[in-house]
Parts: C-alpha cells; structure tokens; sequence
C-alpha cells in the first residue's frame, strides 16, 4: 500500500503518532544515511528528551520523530529507517523513499560515514535527484583522522552542489554548525546547481522525452526527472505510491503512451531489456559517486581499506571462504555448548541449593504441602531449571555472534551461502537466521523480518522453528511459525 497526502508527512506517521506542529513556522527535517553511520547518534544529540517512537503505517519498521529549538524556531526531525538506496528493495527503502518523496519535508539532512564516503555518496546522491533541499552530514570524521583519511569538503561541496558539514556526533562536535546550514536551506531553498546522474545515451534519451510532458500534467517538488526515470524503470510499488500522491495514473496519459511506444524503440534499438536498465540505473548512480569522490579523499597512510580488502578475499574467495565459514560458525557452536555446561552446572547446583533452604523455611512454617509443591517444586523449579539451561548458552552465544556481525563477517556469510541458497529458491540473508537459530528458535524466527521477499521469509522462519537450537531438537509451537 501507498503513502497518500493523508498519511504522510506532516500528517500522520503511525496511529496516533503524528508530526504536529506547535507554530506554522515548524519545519520537517527528514533525517536519512546508511545504517550504522552514526545517524540515531545525530538525532538524539540533537532532539534529546523530546521524541516519539512509533511504527510507519502499515509497516513492522520502526520510526522515530524529535524536536531541536534553534533560535526560537523548532524543527521536527524525521529518523528515517537506515537504507543504502532509494531504489527500494525492502520495507526500510520504501519507507525511507516515500517520505523523502511525498513526507512534505522542508530538507533532508542525509549523514554520511567520513571512513567510506564514496558508498554512502551513492544515497545523497539519490536523494538529490529527488530535491535539492539536501545537507550532507559528514559523520564520524574522527574515525577518518585515525585512519589517515583526508575529505575536501568544499570541493566536495561544490560538486554536489549542497552544503557538506562535518560532525563528530558522539561528542556534539559540528552539530550546532549543521542546523545553521539546515536553517538556511529552510529559509532559502537551495538555488546551487546540484550534482546530475548521468545515465547512459538511451536512458536520457527516454528521460528527455518524459520529463516535459510530466512537468505539464504535474506541479510538484519532486522533479520530474526523478519521476521520469521511475517511470521507465516500471516499479509497481512506486507508481502506485505517486498514483495515490497525485492522483494521477501517469501511465493512462495519451503523450504518456505515445513516448513510452518511441521510447520502446529506442531500448530495442540499443538492445537495453527492463532487466538491464535497472542494472544500467544503479551502476549510473555508482560511477557518478566515483567521480564525484575521485581527488576529494586522500589518505595519509596510504588506503586504509586495503586490509578489508584482503580480509574479502580470504574470506570470500572460492577456495577459503567456505572451510573458514564453517570452521567459524562450528567453533562457536562448540564454544557455545561445550562451554555453557560447566557455568550451567554451577547455576543449577547454587538453585538447588536454595530449593533445599526454602523447603525447610516451608517445614519450619508448616506450610501445607500443596502450597509448598506449588510455589517452590512448581514455579521455582521451573524457573531454575529455564535459568540454568537457557541463560548460559545465550550468554556465550550471542555475544559471539554480535562479535562476529561488529566485525563485518556476517554479511560475508551471507555472500558466500547467496548462490547456493538462490538454488533452494531462497537468498543469503538467511544464513544469518539461521545462524542465530543456533542460539535460539524465537531470535532464528524474529530475525527472518530482514529478508525481503514474503515467500522467502515465510521459508526462513519455517527453517528456524525446526533448527536444532544449541544442540538439542527443538519443540517448535505454531506462534513461532507464524509470528
């Protein structure tokens, strides 16, 4: 289902979870970036006590508004769902897009993260096709400095063509110095000549065909370049998304049809299938986000990614990637249930123990035995043999497990398993439920929420209800199947 001008924007965000303002002179600040880039950080330096939390309609993603005064004035942020495209895959992308898009926003402030510039550049630049109401939040620049890495920030300013700010979130560095830039765009809509994706000939050749006629029927913030290409890269999702906003099915317009029938024609001619083109639109956004990057980073050091690189390698490569999965995975299985039995066996012995002295604290009131087998051999033996049981492995488990995803290797499962798990009809990402299945069924089956596609989650969480959870055969109940 859509985002409508109804249940959007300064409208509504959840149930009862509105963006109300206080004066007419509140603006809306859509706060977008790349997951773990320090963006929650920014926002709650920046609002505080005063926020909100709540689902998007419709949505299981999370969403979160605050409130930041500066000189009298206060602007509502927006913390968008963490996404690496606007090109939506996910529930988080489409979140993230449609506000962008339709949330009727004053500006976006898009944080980067100053250690991996050029792939977060990828998003900004997606969202200025959008608007040009766009502030880049230069993130985590002492993590850059330690790592010798060097950004030109006003030559990276001027080639995006909207002000770059940079941060240190963590100790409030930048922030003040952000929402001037932010107050600015606000007063003043951006008038600089923001950076243009350029795609290849048969793309801009449709582009410069549709977009006229889309800035006759339409009179939008959303340029109508943007809604152009989106057109032509046919997303139900979307179009159904602007068919709602507008109110007009762009593709029932006659001249809408005649140019898509020349534009039929120029695709052919060039060979470029609908398959093809999207492949063409993301790889148009990432050479841009190169060339725009090149001459901006230096590094003192020489490139600092150039171990991670080595780690791919030898952690994705076809040789090694497989025995040191496994190896890994194993060795944390085995840690995990070799190594819970003994700090498992110290709990059950302690809790014992007090089972003995409360009995006799019962004997010495003389309490009635259905009382005593009640409260102590009923709720508290049960209670300790689940303490005694459960809580070890968890505790070795998944701070494991966290250890291995802080550390970057989880999505390198994922890689690795893609191909084989796309033959069984499913993808990579659920290697990583079925990993914390290991741990325990409920967080294999609650984890299964990141997979996109509703079959293939449907799948993963079947899979983890069934998983072996440290060792033992599961009793997987029907809430776990389809909670």
């Amino acid at each position: 289902m859509g985002l409508t001008s109804s249940s959007t924007g300064a409208n509504c965000i959840d149930n009862g979870f509105e963006i109300k303002k206080t004066t007419e002179n509140d603006s809306v600040i859509a706060l977008a970036g790349n997951p773990n880039v320090g963006k929650s950080t920014v926002f709650n330096n920046l609002t505080g006590l005063k926020q909100h939390t709540g689902n998007w309609p419709g949505k299981t993603v999370t969403s979160a508004m605050g409130i930041h005064t500066a000189n009298e004035k206060n602007y509502i942020l927006v913390d968008l769902p963490g996404t690496y495209s606007l090109l939506a895959h996910s529930a988080e992308e489409e979140v993230a897009r449609d506000f962008i898009c339709f949330g009727s926003s004053d500006a976006v402030i898009t944080v980067c993260d100053s250690t991996c510039l050029e792939r977060n550049i990828n998003l900004v630049l997606q969202t200025i096709e959008i608007t040009d109401n766009v502030i880049v939040c230069l993130n985590l620049m002492d993590e850059a400095k330690k790592k010798g890495i060097e950004i030109d920030i006003d030559l990276l300013s001027k080639r995006l063509g909207v002000p770059v700010v940079p941060t240190n979130a963590r100790k409030g560095e930048g922030l003040r110095e952000l929402i001037e830039e932010t107050e600015k765009i606000v007063k003043n809509s951006n008038e600089s000549k923001t950076a243009r994706i350029k795609y290849i000939t048969p793309i801009e050749q449709a582009v410069d065909l549709l977009e006229p006629v889309i800035k006759k029927i339409v009179k939008s913030d959303i340029k109508a370049r943007w809604i152009a290409i989106r057109l032509l890269e046919g997303n139900e999702s979307i179009n159904e998304t602007m068919k709602n906003h507008f109110g007009i099915d762009f593709m029932e317009n006659e001249k809408i049809k005649e140019n898509m029938k020349e534009i039929d024609q120029i695709f052919e001619m060039f060979g470029l299938t609908r398959e093809r083109l999207r492949d063409k639109l993301a790889t148009g956004v990432v050479d841009e986000a190169e060339k725009i990057c090149k001459d901006v980073v230096t590094f003192k050091k020489g490139d600092s990614r150039s171990f991670d690189r080595k780690l791919d390698k030898l952690f994705t490569g076809r040789l090694t990637g497989i025995p040191i999965m496994l190896a890994l995975l194993m060795g944390v299985l085995w840690l995990t249930i070799t190594g819970a039995n003994y700090p498992s066996e110290l709990i059950m012995t302690g809790l014992m123990k007090i089972q003995e002295y409360l009995l006799m604290f019962f004997n010495y009131l003389n309490a009635p035995e259905w009382l005593s087998g009640a409260l102590i051999m009923g709720s508290y033996r049960v209670m300790a043999w689940v303490v005694a049981v459960m809580l070890p492995p968890m505790a070795i488990f998944f701070p494991l497990f966290t250890l291995l995803e802080d550390i970057g290797y989880l999505p390198r499962i994922a890689f690795n398993l893609d191909h084989s798990f796309k033959k069984c009809g499913t993808c990579g990402k659920q290697a990583l439920t079925m990993c914390m299945g290991l741990g325990c069924n409920a967080a294999g089956v609650i984890g299964a929420r990141i997979i996109d596609s509703p079959r293939e989650r449907l799948i993963a969480i079947i899979t983890n209800a069934f998983i072996p959870c440290n060792g033992r055969l599961p009793q997987p109940m029907l809430w776990q199947i389809w909670a």
